[in-house]
């Protein structure tokens, strides 16, 4: 995506830390957007819905995008090598196309006056008309190939390599209608669980989405980033436990809240999406991520509409209109909150692991917390908001370094030797009691005997 192919393995880390934590900030401002809405509108379904339903408009880039729209014309196969078996050339090449030929009169009366000259009886007739035939697209882009200097040929062949790697609008398609229900019903239960339980909770149980990663990425990996180690687990569980003393000003647990389990749905969910999505899809350059979210819209649209009525008539959530002004509040926040956020979340995913992009999330919480108390000025946080978010930023570059040093362990390695250092030293206790007996005397000797000498 946006031709990135040429960076480096750490190039691309930096660029999808810088990339997660500018969708950080993007989510603070929508989260502001959204107290505001969820004041005088609360419709998780619809607002769930609507926001989706948004990113049909990247299909919009059909008229404007000519690759996307090449892909549309392109036969399912490229060349069928067994087409051209039997020997026949004809496969190769185009129908004919008949172009008129414009002839030189001059110098073809030169020619017949010679033939004349030489007493040659037979004539030579010219066609008025000439025929063309052009060779196949492989065929063809092979020739040029072979006509390019090495430098370029290189080039082309890694584009054309990445071109046939990325998959056709079919494919994407079919994986956008499956990924499609994970992501709605992903966000869906987010905003269920905000309705009725409080935020500390709901941010606390939707922060364990990365550890649900983590453990589905170590079964389930698609790239040595998503190995699992010891490591990344203390720094996921440092995370979780920064994202709880952050959170514990708004923990106010009275009663069991039942909002809980939409959070823990949500945070299975979102972790399920990811990593199955990533074990697809690999590479950023297989996918082109804003037709994925266009396809995912569309198929929103036309799949999830029923759940209006299923809502409405069982009274869980009854159908109403917005106003005006929660109109504008609901597009400005699908337009910025969810179409730009989303894709290029996925698209820093893609660049770093799925385990930052889901620690990232967790960013949020602090920042909104940050945000209020510099932009509305509210000072009334303790001390367990300022000493949690530490250990959230710590944990999130840790993970970072950690993707980038794929087969270093700290943690591991720190045990290990501490584990030599317990056992050594046992050792030389068992050493010291073998010295000892060894050089104790096996006779006893008298000191009154005669036959000792004594100096």
């Amino acid at each position: 995506m946006f031709g990135l192919i040429n960076l480096t393995q750490l190039q691309r880390l930096v660029l999808g830390i810088f990339v997660l934590l500018l969708v950080d900030i993007i989510w603070v401002a929508s989260a502001e957007l959204t107290k505001y809405l969820f004041d005088e509108y609360k419709k998780p379904f619809f607002s769930t819905y609507l926001k989706t339903s948004m990113f049909l408009i990247y299909l919009v880039g059909f008229i404007f995008w000519k690759p996307w729209r090449a892909q549309c014309k392109k036969k399912s196969g490229v060349y069928d090598q067994t087409d051209s078996n039997d020997g026949s050339s004809e496969r190769l090449l185009s129908e004919p196309v008949y172009v008129p030929i414009k002839f030189d009169d001059k110098n073809s009366g030169h020619e017949s006056e010679d033939s004349t000259s030489l007493g040659n009886e037979r004539a030579v007739r010219f066609n008025s008309v000439s025929e063309v035939r052009q060779l196949s697209e492989s065929q063809a882009e092979d020739a040029a190939l072979a006509r390019l200097s090495y430098s370029a040929t290189m080039r082309a062949e890694e584009a054309r390599l990445r071109a046939m790697s990325k998959l056709p609008i079919e494919h994407v398609a079919k994986l956008s209608i499956i990924f499609c229900v994970l992501w709605f019903f992903a966000n869906l239960a987010y905003q269920e669980a905000l309705k009725d339980t409080e935020a500390g909770i709901v941010n606390v149980l939707s922060s364990t989405s990365g550890l649900f990663t983590l453990v589905l990425a170590a079964f389930f990996p698609s790239s040595k980033g998503d190995k699992f180690t010891l490591s990344k687990l203390v720094a996921v569980l440092i995370s979780l436990g920064g994202v709880v003393l952050v959170s514990v000003g708004d923990l106010k647990i009275e009663q069991f809240p039942w909002g809980a389990f939409w959070s823990l749905g949500g945070a299975i969910v979102y972790a399920l999406y990811l990593v199955s999505l990533k074990r697809k899809v690999d590479n950023e350059d297989k996918l082109d991520i804003p037709l994925f979210f266009g396809f995912v819209g569309l198929f929103n649209l036309l799949i999830m509409w029923p759940g209006f009525l299923i809502l409405h008539f069982t009274k869980a959530e009854i159908f109403q209109w917005p106003t005006g002004k929660e109109w504008l509040y609901l597009v400005a926040n699908g337009l910025i909150g969810t179409m730009l956020s989303e894709v290029l979340w996925l698209w820093g995913c893609f660049l770093t692991s799925s385990l930052m992009a889901t620690l990232s999330l967790s960013l949020v919480i602090p920042l909104t917390m940050l945000a209020d108390a510099f932009v509305r000025e509210v000072k009334d946080y303790n001390w367990e908001f300022y000493v949690g978010t530490v250990p959230v930023f710590l944990s999130f570059f840790a993970v970072g370094v950690l993707s980038h040093y794929e087969n270093w362990d700290p943690v591991l390695v720190g045990l290990k030797k501490i584990m030599h250092c317990i056992t050594r030293w046992r050792l030389e206790v068992r050493l010291r009691d073998l010295d000892r007996e060894q050089t104790e005397g096996l006779l006893s000797v008298n000191p009154n005997d005669p036959r000792i000498e004594t100096t």
